[in-house]
């Protein structure tokens, strides 16, 4: 694998300042942070199963992810405030580009019926968040220490961007989008 924010800063860099027609490289979209968000609706009945996803997460990223606790209480669901209900981590940096690598040469082309990233993902900002079905998809995970198969949402954070912009820098990076 080549490092990809080397690509960024020597082949995407110059590529986006042409076809934006934005002069300086410091007004061009770059990311800022990727961000990984378990929810576990079973963490109400046990409270292993949070301690299993924070290993899993761990092993996933190479960076220990922190429990989120519920907002506010709800009835129908019997959840209190404050109460532990998911797991989430946060890379920057090296990290952040080197899962963004892993994610799109390694996890995106193991997804089963993949047929590209859909493009309505953006938010205002540029920020493109996504799902993945299962965290077996990562080799890396051991699979007999996998005790249920769960999904989560991968956000990852443009600085500098508005949906047009983050999407094609996105594609320039190499990830996937449909026609």
């Amino acid at each position: 694998m080549t490092n990809l924010k080397s690509t960024y800063r020597e082949e995407i860099i110059p590529k986006l300042k042409e076809e934006l027609g934005i002069k300086n490289e410091l007004a061009l979209p770059y990311i800022e942070k990727i961000v990984l968000n378990v929810g576990a609706a079973q963490a109400l009945q046990s409270k292993e199963v949070l301690a299993k996803i924070q290993e899993q997460l761990a092993i996933i990223t190479g960076h220990t992810p922190t429990i989120t606790l519920a907002k506010k209480s709800i009835s129908s669901f019997k959840l209190k405030a404050k109460e532990p209900i998911g797991v989430m981590v946060t890379l920057r940096g090296k990290k952040a580009w080197d899962f963004l690598e892993k994610l799109i040469s390694i996890v995106i082309p193991r997804m089963r019926d993949f047929r590209g990233m859909q493009n309505d993902k953006f938010d205002k900002m540029g920020n493109y968040s996504f799902g993945i079905t299962e965290q077996t998809l990562f080799p890396y995970l051991d699979y007999s220490k996998v005790d249920k198969v769960r999904g989560m949402v991968v956000t990852v954070v443009v600085k500098k961007s508005d949906q047009k912009k983050s999407k094609r820098m996105l594609e320039f990076l190499g990830m996937p989008f449909r026609k």
